[in-house]
């Protein structure tokens, strides 16, 4: 390996790091972009909340997005968080604010397997972002009249990754159109909605290693700078040692259980 490709690797393996606790991306403010999506899930919340007496934020993550509603909780506000790195931080975030936060994650290969561990029509609104569900759980522990507010990510967001490095779990069946289908029929009347398809742009594969540190789930099991270095140098020669582009896709909907 020639002396300037040993010194790219170098600095591609400082950006190596544990795996995350909570979802904090600010480290990259200034190595990457993404494009806006069409909406404003912060007033389509805070909207949702105006008239909510039970509240579950599902796949709470740090608890850093709910906590920004604090002035619009209700007091009977609960939060479930699925990745284990995730539960203590959740719990400093949210314990303040009298928020309980309960381990539940929905496999996103067998959404159907885990059992919500909650009573029937046990809330009035569910938020959730980014988070797999179960839209027969949902439908039971949603009561009559209840909302289900979700945005979520394309489940073929990223597909690049799959040509770069030979593995991208990816799950199709997680759009817009499949997503509405589902919880109409489970109970649910979908009454807003859309879908964007946009990017991501890192400064250079640097910053796309230190993306990737954040969001492990996106890359192989196996996955560090050296096992991949011959990978992630053909994508640094690809864009003359640029920006490197991934495809983002999101959605979101709104819908009433029946």
């Amino acid at each position: 390996m020639r002396e300037e490709e040993e010194r790219l690797v170098e600095t591609w393996r400082a950006e190596e790091r544990p795996q995350p606790q909570g979802w904090d991306f600010s480290d990259l403010a200034d190595r990457m972009t993404e494009s806006r999506v069409p909406w404003n899930l912060g007033a389509i919340w805070r909207t949702a909340l105006a008239g909510a007496t039970r509240v579950l934020d599902m796949g709470t993550g740090g608890g850093e997005l709910l906590a920004s509603f604090a002035d619009a909780l209700p007091p009977d506000t609960t939060a479930t968080e699925g990745w284990a790195p995730n539960l203590p931080v959740a719990r400093r975030t949210l314990s303040p604010l009298g928020i309980r936060v309960v381990e539940y994650a929905a496999p996103d290969d067998d959404v159907d397997a885990a059992v919500m561990p909650f009573s029937d029509g046990r809330f009035d609104l569910v938020l959730n972002r980014h988070e797999s569900f179960s839209p027969r759980e949902l439908s039971r522990v949603v009561a009559g009249g209840g909302q289900f507010v979700t945005q979520q990510v394309g489940g073929d967001e990223a597909h690049e990754l799959g040509a770069w490095f030979g593995r991208h779990d990816e799950l199709p069946h997680v759009n817009l159109g499949t997503m509405r289908r589902e919880l109409e029929a489970a109970g649910f009347r979908v009454v807003d909605g859309d879908e964007h398809v946009g990017a991501y742009e890192f400064r250079d594969v640097a910053a796309l290693v230190a993306y990737l540190q954040l969001v492990p789930w996106e890359t192989p099991d196996d996955f560090t700078v050296d096992r991949y270095a011959d990978r992630l140098m053909a994508i640094h020669r690809e864009t003359d040692g640029g920006s490197v582009r991934l495809t983002r896709k999101r959605f979101w909907l709104r819908a009433i259980r029946r």
